[in-house]
């Protein structure tokens, strides 16, 4: 049921869901310039969370975090087994990449982003490369990822130059409030 005076919005969609059964065998991309870390960031904060999330997703249309009460959000974001990455470049956040490995022999990355100001400054295929190597780390034999048509339009491209290939493709909507 709507609030009155609510109305809820749907934005139609293709979702494409892409594998990779193995660890990527292209070259690591060099270091971006400046100073620049990639961090597994432990049990963080949820509004610091929220923080990367919100500011990531601003020009698109992620909504499921968001729809999150704090004390759930907390429970998926500290568990030992979703790990959280975050891209620094000269000490601010410039990225962030959530890893499901809930599913035993299978990772997802669940969330992969960059923030706005780094868009376009070469960040995001070295981040996605050690986001791959990272969960290749972990003793899986496939690892995923989805994108839609409502993400950046680089993204499936990125994904599929890395090595990732396309085994599905789904007509969805968001609902946006």
């Amino acid at each position: 049921m709507v609030a009155k005076g609510t109305t809820k919005r749907r934005i139609p969609m293709t979702v494409t869901f892409l594998e990779m059964k193995a660890k990527p065998s292209a070259l690591p991309p060099p270091q971006p310039r400046g100073k620049v870390a990639l961090l597994k960031c432990e049990k963080p904060p949820t509004h610091f969370y929220r923080y990367l999330y919100h500011t990531i997703v601003a020009d698109y249309y992620w909504v499921d975090r968001k729809k999150l009460a704090p004390e759930a959000l907390e429970k998926v974001i500290h568990d030992p087994l979703n790990q959280i990455f975050v891209l620094y470049a000269e000490g601010s956040p410039a990225g962030m990449a959530e890893l499901d490995l809930r599913s035993s022999g299978t990772a997802n990355i669940s969330y992969f982003g960059l923030m706005p100001e780094m868009i376009g400054k070469r960040m995001g295929y070295f981040f996605l490369y050690h986001t791959c190597i990272n969960a290749w780390i972990q003793p899986i034999q496939r690892l995923t990822i989805n994108t839609c048509t409502l993400d950046h339009p680089r993204a499936l491209p990125l994904y599929q130059r890395l090595g990732f290939t396309a085994y599905n493709r789904e007509e969805r909507f968001v609902e946006l409030p």
